[in-house]
């Protein structure tokens, strides 16, 4: 095994499991789809750290322990639609693009945009579709996504307008609230007018800007 096959593997088993992150198929995508072909080359040896890694001056990567409960928490199902808030480098689009049947990624910076259209192209996923947008407003779908992940950082509470999004029995992912604890919530939506919140743990990343 090479140090980067191993450094992957350790960070499954022992960063990412740990966190009981135990969803066979989220596990098979941290394992199919290599972190480190959408890092930065100076940040390559790092790609399997459990850290925020920087992706641009205005982005960067979630911890792995976070992408993983994250993507557990949506529960996907091969036929999901789902929409990510936060392109980034394209990481976490590519894993939600194996775990579902199409992404609609958004970004507010369009240099992050272009880089996960390119990394996702190199990869050979063509089931996403990236937009660069203004600000959160920006987002008026109502009733379409199965889930969604808010991966661009914190919010002080979930929008209403994300939670129209969400078609009925979707899920959306978001972390929120003040540092220094912030909540990792999953927003289930029951019916036109009824949302269940569950607080799944506690962490803290930088607010979206």
């Amino acid at each position: 095994m090479t140090d980067a096959a191993q450094a992957k593997f350790n960070m499954i088993e022992q960063q990412i499991r740990p966190w009981e992150v135990l969803d066979p198929q989220v596990l098979e995508v941290f394992e199919k789809i290599d972190r480190a072909d959408f890092v930065p080359d100076k940040f390559k040896g790092l790609a399997y750290i459990d850290c925020q890694l920087p992706v641009l001056d205005e982005e960067s990567m979630l911890p792995p322990t976070l992408e993983g409960r994250m993507l557990q928490a949506l529960l996907l199902k091969p036929t999901d639609s789902v929409l990510e808030i936060g392109s980034c480098c394209g990481y976490i689009t590519a894993c939600l693009a194996k775990l579902a049947s199409h992404v609609d990624s958004v970004d507010f910076h369009p240099e992050a945009t272009a880089l996960a259209s390119t990394n996702l192209q190199q990869q050979g996923i063509d089931n996403v579709d990236l937009k660069t947008i203004a600000s959160l407003d920006d987002i008026q779908q109502q009733g379409r996504y199965d889930a969604i992940a808010v991966c661009a950082g914190s919010l002080p509470e979930v929008p209403q307008n994300l939670k129209q999004a969400l078609a009925i029995g979707g899920r959306l992912f978001a972390v929120t609230g003040h540092a220094p604890v912030k909540q990792a919530l999953r927003v289930t939506r029951l019916s036109d007018n009824e949302w269940k919140s569950e607080n799944l743990f506690e962490t803290d990343i930088p607010e979206i800007a």
